[in-house]
């Protein structure tokens, strides 16, 4: 492995040797507004010398609360050339969210951008607040001082300063679904780690590339997106494109046609249905095999997506069901499994290029040891770039991180080939009225093969048998319920041949309002929140059971 050089060394390199080539793409409208390196290293260091000259001591934590936009990565870059610790937010909080994780984080000063929503009330008068600049469709942020007016105020910072590698660069917050966030303490040295690996290991293939075209849609302040695509862009010298709005996303993906994307399975989920709503499964199939019209449509179906050109496609943060990989790679688009967590960088697994396996999130990265733990079946790993530990908590940093392993709370097995599979969590098992544990997961991905299935929740803590809460897809929901139902019930009764008998579910309980971050059923990374489904739904748990029926509508 070549020597290792922080990620912001890299852009000091474009910066410096291919200014005048592109870095940052924002739509506006049917325009791109595009930004070079020399721009952005321009603007960059405004930023950093105002924030330093606020006289904040070095390492002081520095919040960005906004959707994804190209002032999101300037002010990322700009925190760490002033020498402090980036605390990004998810942008789609509530109130009482945010002003939790604002408290639990000791920032100084908040970066507050693109967003649909805005909570000052949130922030407490110690924090300063720097405004982007407006995004059309979003809140105006009146509060605190403007991102123009301190680039007016401020001449750019000279020299190239960097961070020791052990030094902290980011506390990226958990988005809760196990309770109070987690603020999870990565150093700089995580980032070069792992891209020097790949750079080395190619075990996702991101230096294979052709041209490194980055579309950037997930929070920037997950792991995967932050190491995936702003780190991974920086190393290449790539470009970064954003997407303006939702209504926006397809067509801003289409003019983009990334060479790498990832995406989490809801996403993958919405592109189907989206193409299963004007051919339904059938007809699409029928036309598939059509010859010289099959290869045609695939290729037209791959434009439609925006993935005309992607050679990296890349899905995880949730299991994936193997039907929905399968109609992808019907289309010619290997979507390949990647498995990890915030404490790890997001870096664990990735399936091999060379073999789609069932149910697996692939094999471990290079330099990755696993091992399972023989008492709860957890997956344990050992890795060079896994978090420093909890902020402010070492009691759960303990707990956690034991003789230099690090324990997931994912419950795993590994085969004799090495691919890794994710069972579920450990915590996420109940145990029935007759005593048996029951672990939802593998039961869910087995409901979730069906088209009409969108989201599955397991659930039967006292329950004598399980049952399955199932959010019915876009597709699903614009059918006629007579053909739901059966459809659905033989889906049950194929999941059910598969389980022992004490795991079988009883009902299936359908509902057609979605699940959303908003309504709070999601998390921000779009996974259930078990907790909220007990709590809004518990009550009628064992109502749903006592009807003695297979299918039952919310």
């Amino acid at each position: 492995m070549s020597e290792l050089q922080p990620i912001l060394s890299y852009f000091y390199h474009w910066e410096s040797t291919t200014p005048e080539a592109p870095f940052l793409y924002q739509p506006q409208g049917k325009e791109w507004f595009t930004l070079t390196y020399r721009q952005a290293g321009e603007e960059v260091r405004q930023i950093a010398a105002a924030l330093q000259a606020r006289g904040l001591a070095p390492g002081t934590h520095v919040g960005i609360i906004s959707k994804n936009c190209y002032h999101w990565i300037l002010a990322d870059l700009a925190i760490t050339m002033a020498g402090y610790v980036s605390v990004p937010f998810f942008p789609n909080l509530a109130p009482r969210q945010l002003a939790e994780v604002i408290r639990l984080s000791d920032i100084r000063l908040l970066f507050a951008g693109k967003l649909e929503t805005w909570h000052p009330e949130a922030i407490p008068e110690a924090v300063e607040i720097v405004s982007f600049p407006h995004y059309p469709g979003n809140v105006r942020i009146a509060e605190g001082t403007a991102w123009e007016e301190l680039r007016a105020r401020h001449p750019a910072l000279r020299g190239n300063p960097l961070p020791d590698l052990d030094d902290l660069w980011t506390v990226l917050f958990t988005s809760g679904t196990t309770g109070t966030p987690k603020g999870v303490m990565l150093a700089h040295r995580a980032a070069a780690v792992i891209l020097a690996n790949e750079q080395e290991n190619h075990d996702l293939g991101i230096f294979r590339l052709p041209e490194h075209r980055f579309f950037s849609f997930l929070p920037l302040n997950h792991v995967a997106e932050r190491i995936s695509v702003e780190t991974a862009c920086l190393l290449t010298g790539g470009t970064i494109s954003f997407g303006e709005s939702i209504a926006t996303f397809g067509q801003n993906l289409r003019d983009t046609q990334p060479t790498f994307f990832f995406a989490v399975p809801r996403i993958w989920s919405k592109f189907q249905g989206a193409v299963l709503a004007k051919l339904p499964p059938r007809r699409l199939a029928t036309l598939l095999r059509i010859p010289l019209l099959g290869p045609a449509l695939k290729k037209r179906l791959r434009s439609a997506m925006g993935l005309s050109r992607a050679g990296v496609i890349l899905t995880g943060a949730a299991p994936t069901p193997e039907n929905l990989k399968q109609w992808y790679l019907g289309l010619g688009l290997y979507l390949r499994e990647v498995y990890g967590m915030t404490e790890t960088s997001g870096a664990v697994t990735v399936m091999p290029w060379e073999e789609l396996r069932p149910g697996s999130v692939g094999k471990p990265l290079s330099g990755v040891e696993v091992r399972i733990d023989p008492e709860n079946d957890e997956l344990c790993v050992r890795l060079p770039w896994r978090m420093e530990g909890y902020y402010q908590d070492p009691e759960l940093t303990a707990r956690v991180l034991r003789d230099g392993w690090l324990h997931t709370g994912d419950k795993a097995r590994v085969d004799e080939d090495g691919f890794v599979y994710i069972i579920g969590r450990v915590k996420d098992s109940f145990k029935t009225a007759k005593g048996k544990y029951v672990a939802p997961a593998p039961i869910e991905e087995g409901m979730a093969s069906n088209d009409l299935v969108d989201q599955v929740c397991v659930v039967g803590s006292g329950l004598a048998q399980p049952l399955a809460l199932v959010v019915l897809s876009e597709y699903g929901r614009t059918q006629d319920r007579t053909a739901v139902e059966g459809l659905l019930a033989g889906t049950l009764g194929e999941v059910n041949r598969e389980l022992p008998a004490y795991a079988r579910l009883s009902t299936l309980v359908l509902f057609t309002e979605e699940w959303t971050v908003e309504n709070e059923m999601l998390t921000p990374t779009l996974k259930i929140r078990r907790s909220r489904v007990d709590e809004r739904f518990g009550s009628h748990y064992g109502e749903w059971f006592n009807r003695k029926e297979d299918l039952v509508w919310a």
